[in-house]
């Protein structure tokens, strides 16, 4: 969740229709890898048409690590064209800036005053940060949790479809909510987690013992607009083992395993079927044909993303339109949240 991805998620709840609704944000601080899209962006295409899906670029959050306050914006604007370029459609979720709505930051302080210091000090992302960033270790680092809690909870979640790497943030959202329940009355539902399989953490190409991050250097990662040629070298280069055959093998072929991973949820095979599509092939036709792919499957989305940045007067109109959206749902729940904890 470095650098572009410190927070993803998804949030569900029923409504009167059975449809679900799902809330995911990302943070706007740099290009989005592979490992981002295959992870979030990718899915909430495929469940737009079904679900009632917002989605938000969480600027705040944005705002916890070291960062340029003249590029902010841009990168906003960036992440919004990205979103829309994926095949994100605004006709057809929420689509909105998070610090636009209010309510996010507002339940964030309601919510602050009932998690003790210590669980915010425990968890490993606020310690892996402090790390590195040592000078820069702000309450806004520690009290990330708190915010996203407020992102998930704002919109009643029942479930929340996420990464291992964010369990701990979830069930610090769980407990948050189980606490504020029993101390000021029934407010939040408790949401449960969904941890997907497949495609569930895309690896560096360059360390298959490391998630795939922006911060490897550009080596192990792939951007989404990454140029063709680029895309052809870091596969080629991608870090695999000594043994030649084309197989899964999460434990012992990490690299391979990894590369076999991504082929099939560009391709939409199973792993199994491209395992005997690449038998007694080696390492270096099968990285050749990964790289293709990729190459072909992203061409659509470098080029619509060129065509959005021609007219930003569209994509604030649209994010405008989507915080309107957003904010009447926030509004009911913090009206709740303050009758319930003695507020007017």
């Amino acid at each position: 969740m470095e650098n572009c991805i410190l927070i993803c998620y998804y949030l569900v709840i029923n409504t009167k229709l059975e449809s679900m609704k799902i809330f995911s944000g990302i943070r706007p601080t740099g290009d989005i890898h592979i490992g981002n899209y295959i992870g979030s962006l990718k899915r909430w295409v495929e469940i737009q048409d079904e679900e009632d899906c917002i989605f938000c670029v969480v600027d705040w959050h944005a705002i916890t690590t070291p960062y340029e306050a003249k590029t902010l914006q841009k990168n906003i604007f960036d992440l919004a064209t990205t979103y829309l370029a994926a095949g994100i459609d605004p006709n057809k979720c929420t689509y909105f800036v998070q610090s636009q709505v209010k309510e996010h930051a507002e339940l964030a302080w309601l919510l602050g005053t009932t998690i003790p210091v210590g669980e915010l000090q425990r968890m490993t992302q606020f310690k892996d940060k402090s790390l590195k960033h040592k000078d820069n270790i702000t309450a806004g680092l520690l009290n990330y949790p708190i915010l996203m809690a407020a992102d998930i909870l704002l919109y009643n979640a029942e479930a929340v479809p996420i990464g291992k790497d964010q369990k701990q943030h979830l069930e610090l959202t769980r407990d948050t909510a189980e606490r504020f329940n029993s101390k000021y009355g029934n407010t939040f539902v408790i949401p449960e987690p969904i941890i997907p399989e497949q495609g569930a953490t895309i690896m560096s190409l360059s360390d298959p013992e490391k998630k795939m991050s922006k911060s490897d250097n550009g080596k192990g990662s792939i951007s989404l607009f990454e140029d063709p040629d680029s895309i052809m070298t870091k596969l080629m280069s991608a870090t695999t083992d000594s043994d030649k055959d084309i197989r899964f093998d999460a434990e012992n072929k990490k690299g391979i395993s990894n590369l076999l991973t991504i082929y099939s949820v560009f391709s939409k095979k199973s792993v199994k079927d491209i395992e005997n599509e690449f038998s007694g092939k080696g390492y270096g036709d099968f990285k050749k044909a990964t790289a293709e792919l990729l190459i072909e499957s992203l061409r659509p989305i470098r080029e619509k993303k060129k065509e959005y940045e021609k007219n930003p007067d569209y994509i604030w109109s649209e994010l405008e339109k989507g915080a309107n959206k957003a904010r009447k749902i926030a509004e009911e729940t913090m009206k709740k949240a303050r009758v319930n904890m003695g507020l007017k």
